[in-house]
């Protein structure tokens, strides 16, 4: 669909709570953009569209808001943690301006400035509580909220609570925090109530002897292996406490083992460890976060020399799966999730997956693998192979600030192309981006189109000779593909929509360029004329 034809169907629309239209002449306040987004991710997803009358009969009147559209895209990012596309379309009467906003995640409402906004005809409001706590019950029971018997303040490490104090008051800025006691920090987490204490409490700060008697299967085990032979491992510590108390020190067990990857960048040497701390901690985070309290076992880390795997049990929460993991968060434990996102340890929309996903890219390493994952346990590997340094350096070399506008779809994107993979139809809409950005190139047209990193990749590399290589062999091996068919049909040739088929990337105008080349050095012929025409080879025992 074309941008004039999206414009005509967008004025045609009637306006609800998934669309909303904004004149927005001269302005727009960046705020009130932000809570229209925030209204509309809860509603479901939608479109907030500047530069359109919101009255029928609709016409475009353009606007001058946000020009400067990627500062403006970062800003949401940052303000919602939600991946708001900006879409500028010139029409005939005036610059028009659409926000495309994803829809929350299962369970978990977004918030705008420390507000749940929500639609109210044309208006936005804050969400209800009752309205909250429908998309809370969305995920389903939350056995992190329950109440755990007999627990009592006792049974927690003080100095774990004021590790997560610290972090809160950093997060928040609120140096209030400060002034309560434990017990009142602990009701304005939610984690204490009238009943009692809560096993999200026990699992973030709960001592050894605590967890012992009342959550033995909270355990998070590390294990070092220096080879894939069976047998125990070299190194091995059980944490059954609250992970306050101990994730520090499980990073240090995995960062003494953290070697370094050293590669030539010019005249310099640079280096990049093995496994990046903020991937590692990521990765525990989802593991605590996201496993299922009331099955037995563990979760396990187990680092090897190359790689590292996180396993814990339950499988994935509802309606995720290894396939939309990366656009799909359904919190298994609830009052964990808000308790992480307090202090700042993870974001509220649940964006750890896709970090892990594009700081593997940008560094080189292999796509983390789920391979393993089933109903009963998610199983996650982490590769820390440096596979090719020059990419890591293209990266650098694309710009720090062009990279951190860059979604979790685009580093996708050019992980593919640097591999010449094909990409899936359902990142092929941000293809558009980066080509504008001179960073990929496509080869082919239609159903299998190919892309390829730019030109710029291979002059960075010094090696402007292998990227006129790829494209001409791409070209010229679909002559020899031509050939090949037409030899196998005989002296009777082939129409064209049989060499379509041949090609079916290609278009019908695309094929008979290559055959008319091919016809000009004397390899093919065509026989007959227009559409009784067939193609076939001038000698059938050329090689």
């Amino acid at each position: 669909m074309s941008n004039l034809e999206m414009i005509r169907d967008l004025l045609a629309a009637p306006e609800d709570e998934n669309l909303e239209f904004k004149q927005a002449r001269r302005s727009f306040e960046f705020d009130e953009a932000g809570r229209y987004c925030c209204a509309l991710a809860n509603s479901g997803g939608g479109r907030l569209v500047l530069g359109v009358t919101d009255k029928r009969p609709r016409k475009v009147v353009g606007t001058e808001a946000f020009q400067n559209l990627e500062r403006t895209r970062l800003g949401l990012i940052q303000g919602l943690r939600l991946d708001v596309r900006l879409r500028e379309i010139a029409h005939p009467d005036g610059r028009v301006l659409i926000f495309e906003v994803p829809a929350r995640p299962i369970g978990l409402p977004v918030q705008f400035d420390g507000m749940h906004w929500g639609r109210l005809g044309e208006s936005v409001v804050p969400l209800t509580p009752a309205q909250l706590a429908s998309i809370f019950a969305e995920s389903g029971h939350d056995f992190s909220a329950d109440v755990c018997p007999r627990a009592g303040l006792g049974d927690l490490d003080p100095e774990a609570i004021e590790d997560f104090r610290r972090r809160w008051i950093k997060k928040s800025g609120n140096f209030s925090l400060g002034t309560l006691s434990h017990e009142q920090l602990l009701r304005d987490l939610e984690l204490l109530g009238e009943e009692g204490l809560t096993y999200a409490s026990l699992i973030l700060f709960g001592t050894r002897p605590a967890l012992g008697r009342f959550l033995a299967q909270s355990e998070v085990i590390f294990e070092y292996r220096s080879s894939e032979a069976a047998g125990p491992a070299q190194d091995r510590e059980e944490f059954r406490q609250g992970f306050f108390t101990f994730h520090d020190r499980l990073w240090s067990r995995i960062n003494q083992r953290n070697d370094l990857q050293h590669y030539q960048d010019g005249l310099f040497m640079r280096s990049l460890r093995t496994f990046d701390e903020q991937v590692v901690r990521e990765a525990l985070l989802n593991a605590v976060s996201h496993r299922n309290y009331q099955l037995p076992g563990s979760v396990f880390v187990r680092q090897y020399a190359r790689r590292l795997e996180v396993e814990s049990p339950g499988g994935l929460p509802w309606g995720v799966t290894t396939a939309n993991i990366l656009s799909r968060q359904s919190p298994r434990n609830r009052r964990l999730a808000e308790a992480f996102a307090r202090c700042g340890l993870v974001d509220r929309a649940g964006q750890g997956m896709n970090r892990i996903f594009e700081l593997s890219i940008r560094q080189g390493k292999g796509l983390p693998d789920f391979t393993g994952t089933d109903q009963f346990q998610v199983l996650l590997t982490l590769r820390g192979e440096v596979t090719d340094p020059r990419f890591v350096k293209f990266l650098e070399k694309v710009g720090e600030e062009t990279l951190e506008s860059f979604t979790t779809e685009d580093f996708l994107v050019l992980d593919l192309a640097h591999r010449e993979q094909p990409i899936p139809p359902d990142l092929r809409s941000t293809v558009a981006r980066l080509r504008d950005l001179g960073v990929v190139e496509r080869l082919g047209h239609g159903r299998g189109t190919r892309y390829l990193l730019s030109r710029r990749f291979y002059g960075f590399l010094g090696q402007p000779g292998v990227y006129t290589r790829r494209r001409g062999l791409d070209r010229e091996q679909n002559k020899e593909l031509l050939v090949q068919h037409l030899r196998e049909a005989g002296a009777d040739g082939a129409r064209m929509d049989e060499l379509q088929q041949v090609l079916p990337a290609l278009s019908r105008d695309h094929i008979k360029r290559l055959l008319t080349e091919l016809r000009d050095t004397g390899r093919v012929q065509m026989l007959g004329q227009r559409r009784w025409a067939r193609w076939a080879v001038v000698d059938r025992g050329e090689a």
